[in-house]
């Protein structure tokens, strides 16, 4: 397993913007889906994006077109680019990452189905995001 830790996030105001880390302790871009997670208190948890080594992408509807999923290589760092916030984007944002072995297309439905089901082996500590009316 990978050590993932989460950070950058805090308060906003809705209409704002903030991005979150995921530092992985070893390079794991090459071979692995990883995918950030969010749970807000009394619901369940929802995964919000996802990415693999083709650099394909998948997002939640609900975050469509505001939030954006990037990794850096050299860095083995993930990012979460939360803009346009709103109240209801409040929650612990998770990140997550488990390997991915595959070929062609089946690296995008392989990282989308791990999104769907939350089927990732390493998971980090979380980072707190919240977003004030």
């Amino acid at each position: 397993q990978v050590q993932l830790v989460e950070s950058g996030g805090g308060s906003v105001q809705a209409g704002g913007s903030l991005r979150v880390s995921c530092a992985a302790s070893r390079y794991i871009a090459g071979s692995y889906c990883m995918a950030w997670f969010r749970q807000a208190p009394g619901k369940e948890r929802e995964g919000v994006a996802a990415i693999n080594k083709d650099r394909w992408t998948r997002y939640a509807d609900s975050v469509k077109g505001r939030f954006t999923i990037s990794l850096d290589n050299a860095k083995n760092t993930m990012y979460l680019q939360l803009n346009s916030l709103d109240p209801e984007d409040t929650g612990m944002y998770y990140c997550a990452a488990d390997p991915l072995y595959c070929s062609g297309g089946s690296c995008d439905t392989g990282c989308a189905r791990k999104l769907e089901r939350a089927d990732f082996g390493s998971w980090g500590q979380g980072t707190q995001v919240t977003v004030s009316a």
